[in-house]
C-alpha cells in the first residue's frame, strides 16, 4: 500500500502569495505555520518530530512575532524554512530600533512586567541575526535546533 503526499510550500516569500492571503501576523497564525512546516519534513523525510524542539521552535516564533507587535510596529513579513536539523524563522517589523534585553526591576527595585522574550529567544536559538531592511525596519532570523 503506497500513499501519495502532495506538498505545497507554507510561506511564500513576499510577492509570491496568493491573492487574499496574507502574511501570518498574529503568533497563533505563525506557530501554525511553523507547525505546519516542521510536520511536513518530518513527514517527507520518515523521520520522527523531537516535540520537545518543536516546543523551543514555536516558542521562539510566538516571541519573535509578539516582540514585533509591541516594539516593532507590528509584523511586516514572516518566513519558516525548515533547514537539515533545525528551523529558521525571520519576522520583519517597522522599527530600526534593535531589541534589548531589559533588567526584571527598575531602578527602585521594582519588578518589572514583562521582558522575558528577547531572553528565551537568544537562550533557545542556535543562531540570532538582526538585519536592517532597505525600506526601513528590521528582520531578526533564529535558528532552532530539531534534535
Amino acid at each position: 500500500m503506497s500513499e501519495e503526499h502532495l506538498t505545497e510550500p507554507v510561506v511564500r516569500p513576499p510577492g509570491d502569495r496568493p491573492a487574499g492571503q496574507p502574511c501570518p501576523s498574529r503568533p497563533a497564525e505563525v506557530r501554525e505555520a511553523v507547525l505546519r512546516a516542521v510536520a511536513e519534513r518530518c513527514l517527507a523525510t520518515r523521520t520522527p518530530c523531537d516535540t520537545e524542539a518543536l516546543a523551543d521552535a514555536l516558542l521562539v516564533a510566538s516571541e519573535l512575532t509578539t516582540n514585533a507587535i509591541l516594539h516593532g510596529g507590528g509584523v511586516t513579513g514572516f518566513e519558516v524554512d525548515v533547514d537539515g536539523p533545525g528551523v529558521r524563522l525571520s519576522v520583519s517589523d517597522r522599527s530600526d530600533a534593535l531589541p534589548v534585553a531589559v533588567p526584571p526591576v527598575d531602578q527602585e527595585g521594582r519588578r518589572r512586567p514583562g521582558g522575558h522574550g528577547w531572553p528565551i529567544v537568544c537562550r533557545l536559538a542556535r543562531d540570532v541575526r538582526v538585519s536592517d531592511l532597505p525600506s526601513g525596519g528590521k528582520r531578526i532570523t533564529a535558528l532552532v535546533s530539531l534534535v
